[in-house]
């Protein structure tokens, strides 16, 4: 009776397997990367007391305890055992990120995942199997993009370690970093990403101003120039926002009879048009003098496509929403704030 059980689940499992081979076979991949940066990370206590490493190293490390204890302590953030263990990379990059969006409406491709939900990236350790997807989805007519990710959260069901790409960042960068992870894992909600991604820009972006002042001051370098490079891109980000109207607007014109040469001509002359007016947005930075945005090559293959401006969507969209709440509804009070958001949606 037990052999003939035992054989049930085997065949069942198998079918399961069968069935659902792409997302087991993605699974075993996804375990695989994390298993292998787990395994190879260093506990942060023994670094620091281990000679090999320079104390510049060292000092990046000190910073970013620094900023995690800020982030539990002053802003409210849950405690996590993240950021107690490091990771040398060795200059390569550790995750890929593949984005997708229709061709002709500014809608991006969904991915589901068993209980985290819906997204609308796919991430991979593997970068052969990340342009596999991308190639792919090219075949099925899907406009993507493709980029490296300098972070992720594991929602508080790991550890996430520190990663040695951290160490290269500006203080405001590496603060708006740690502190926009550490919210994942505060409040994550299901099958809703671009809140989700909004909420952390938001509150990494207050939080690192925050850490700043409290560290420098706010007539510090540190602090001026995270000012100026915030204002930067609010300025670009509300460019590309109006550029992501301008797109839906002329998608919205398309009509079935359209034919697909004067929907990419259409299409390809008003992306240029966004890339184009980009260059008149400066930056103020005291590190730097005043610049305008890299020019691009302007030619089609190198212009961003749906999936760039889908990106912007999932994580700026809703940046004055947040903010307004909390300046008007709450009077600044960042963690009277955090507990009303805790309380009214339900966190993984």
């Amino acid at each position: 009776m037990i052999k003939k059980i035992a054989l049930i689940l085997v065949g069942v499992l198998v079918v399961l397997v069968v069935w659902q081979w792409e997302l087991v076979s993605y699974g075993w991949m996804q375990a695989k990367g994390q298993l292998r940066i787990l395994w190879n990370t260093k506990p942060v206590a023994e670094l620091l007391n281990d000679p090999a490493y320079p104390d510049s190293v060292k000092k990046e490390i000190e910073l970013i305890r620094e900023i995690k204890r800020f982030a539990i302590d002053s802003l409210g953030l849950d405690k996590s055992g993240s950021y107690e263990s490091f990771y040398d990379q060795k200059g390569k990059p550790i995750l890929w990120v593949v984005t997708a969006a229709e061709p002709y409406q500014l809608v991006a491709k969904q991915w589901n995942f068993p209980i985290i939900g819906t997204f609308s990236y796919k991430g991979f350790f593997e970068k052969d199997r990340a342009d596999s997807t991308v190639s792919a989805l090219k075949r099925e007519g899907f406009d993507t993009r493709i980029g490296e990710v300098s972070a992720w959260s594991t929602l508080g069901f790991l550890d996430d370690p520190i990663l040695s790409s951290f160490l290269d960042k500006p203080v405001g960068n590496l603060a708006e970093l740690i502190i926009h992870e550490l919210t994942h894992g505060t409040l994550f909600i299901k099958n809703s990403l671009e809140y989700n991604e909004n909420l952390a820009d938001f509150v990494g972006e207050y939080g690192s101003l925050r850490f700043l002042a409290y560290k420098y001051g706010k007539a510090s370098e540190p602090y001026q120039n995270y000012l100026a490079s915030k204002a930067f891109y609010e300025r670009y980000d509300e460019h590309i926002l109006r550029g992501t109207r301008t797109l839906d607007s002329l998608y919205r014109t398309f009509k079935p009879t359209t034919s697909v040469a004067v929907k990419d001509s259409l299409k390809w002359k008003t992306i240029r048009q966004i890339v184009v007016s980009s260059d008149t947005i400066t930056d103020q930075r005291k590190a730097l003098s005043v610049r305008s945005i890299k020019k691009r090559n302007l030619s089609k293959p190198y212009l961003p496509n749906n999936a760039y401006f889908i990106g912007y969507l999932t994580y700026r969209k809703q940046q004055n929403r947040f903010r307004q709440e909390f300046e008007n509804r709450f009077k600044g009070d960042f963690k009277r704030y955090l507990s009303y958001l805790k309380k009214t949606y339900p966190s993984l």
